[in-house]
């Protein structure tokens, strides 16, 4: 009788302890995954049907796993996995730099992730122009046209930074894109001036005599690096206001032995080492969000996750979404998922986590897929708002419909204005439940059609809400189902 006792005693609270993980998790946040192209030769060794059946399945097990963003590399290294006038298809698409694709990455996405309630963040690397020193460019690339803008270190070559001709042509690579594509948002990585490589110099003499003005070469550099940030982020909203500029920088801003707003940490720094001031960005208002890279277990001894995250959390402009990289290999493989995500949850800041890699979600690395989906991620979210970019509600739908199968609403058609609704959450009570907006385990769905398939004999109520641009909701629209 004990031994059965403890036993029911056991399943009772590891059913509350489950239930008290689901309780926990809230109405919004950010549930992103990063699909990257670089070094990706898998692509190329396909055919167009085959790619894109592939990323199907990607996006259908990214979908079942709750995420509901995803930031896909469309431009590795001064190329492109779209349809460019402007820079040559990506030799990771085609199998040779420049050599037609005979489809659209970008385009494809787009359609896909809308088509499943996901956001599309569009990837790009700034300055990166080789992967390696056997790569050949073709003759029309803009580096082989103007050598003289670019810079060898460490056998890759890229453009300088300190050249405002180069700055003017990663503006237009990114106007050209938010001009005719409907992404969500402009991504920036990690790679700004180039990891440092121990006996190599990065070569910008000649550019720092000619326009450093008195600056020391770390604040000149860190000019260079701002100037583009400032300029892409005015060209981002001149064209499309709604569309998010981020950054998902490298994990550490400054160490506290460096700087005494910094961190607790020993290692690399953003602000020294890659010349990237991401903290000023924020407070500028040139971005939107941050993902800092915090790729370490928790005790790490020279960057802890938990330092950083507790840092991050205190250190960036209120106006400036935040949200934890998460590398899926080193949290699953320490056992820490758990405590990871509690703790993003926790601090009042963070807005959500983005993983690193998506492959590993999707091939269930560790369980973590089965982890998101049975249980931190098993209801809906809505992703983050940002009031920062418009504080209008969008307009609420109009004439819900259920014909006892799939419900269905008018609205109006988008207008390109910021607060056009775009996209819609559906929300179930039933029986005689309470109708509690708050409550996120009462999301059915988040779709961009205007209709929704219901569950079978589902008696109650039914709430619809729009949600414009920038993810600002509606006031709820009521049908009662006897």
């Amino acid at each position: 009788m004990t031994m059965i006792r403890r036993t029911l005693l056991s399943i009772i609270a590891g059913i509350i302890t489950f239930t008290a993980g689901l309780c926990q998790a809230p109405k919004r946040e950010f549930r992103g995954a990063w699909i990257q192209t670089v070094y990706q030769d898998h692509y190329a060794k396909r055919s167009a049907d085959e790619n894109r059946q592939w990323l199907r399945d990607e996006l259908d097990a990214l979908q079942r796993s709750g995420i509901n963003a995803i930031v896909f590399q469309v431009r590795p290294s001064a190329d492109a996995f779209y349809f460019s006038d402007i820079e040559p298809t990506s030799r990771f698409l085609s199998g040779e730099c420049g050599k037609d694709a005979d489809w659209d990455p970008l385009q494809f996405m787009i359609d896909e992730c809308h088509a499943r309630g996901m956001e599309l963040h569009a990837w790009l690397n700034p300055y990166r122009i080789t992967t390696s020193k056997s790569e050949t460019l073709p003759s029309g690339h803009i580096a082989r046209r103007h050598p003289e803008r670019t810079v060898t270190y460490a056998n890759r070559l890229y453009f300088n930074p300190a050249l405002q001709s180069n700055r003017d042509w990663i503006t237009d690579v990114i106007k050209d894109i938010v001009s005719r594509y409907d992404i969500d948002a402009i991504h920036f990585d990690d790679y700004f001036y180039p990891y440092p490589v121990k006996g190599q110099k990065f070569d910008d003499t000649k550019a720092y005599k000619a326009s450093a003005n008195g600056m020391k070469l770390a604040d000149w550099r860190r000019h260079n690096v701002d100037m583009l940030i400032e300029q892409v982020s005015a060209a981002i909203k001149e064209i499309k206001p709604w569309v998010r500029f981020g950054i998902s920088p490298f994990g550490i801003w400054r160490n506290k032995a460096s700087d005494p707003r910094g961190s607790d940490t020993r290692g690399l720094q953003n602000y020294d080492d890659l010349y990237a001031d991401v903290v000023a960005w924020a407070g500028q208002g040139w971005i939107d969000y941050l993902v800092p890279q915090i790729y370490w277990a928790t005790d790490h001894r020279l960057a802890g996750w938990n330092k950083l995250a507790d840092w991050w959390d205190k250190a960036v402009s209120p106006s400036c979404l935040v949200f934890i990289g998460q590398d899926v290999k080193v949290t699953a493989d320490a056992g820490e998922l758990d405590h990871k995500v509690k703790r993003t949850r926790e601090l009042p800041r963070l807005d959500g986590s983005c993983w690193w890699p998506a492959a590993l979600i999707t091939s269930n690395h560790g369980g973590i897929a089965d982890r998101l989906e049975g249980d931190f991620h098993a209801h809906p979210a809505l992703p983050p708002a940002y009031p920062s970019l418009s504080e209008h509600t969008p307009e609420p739908v109009s004439l819900p419909r259920y014909n006892g199968e799939m419900l269905s609403w008018a609205t109006h058609e988008p207008l390109g204005k910021t607060d056009d609704a775009i996209a819609w959450v559906v929300y179930l009570f039933p029986g005689n439940h309470e109708t509690n907006m708050s409550d996120p385990t009462s999301i059915h769905a988040i779709t961009r059609e205007r209709q929704c398939r219901l569950p079978d004999g589902f008696r109650g109520t039914v709430a619809i809400t729009s949600l414009s641009r920038v993810n600002i909701e509606s006031r709820p629209v009521v049908l009662h189902i006897p």
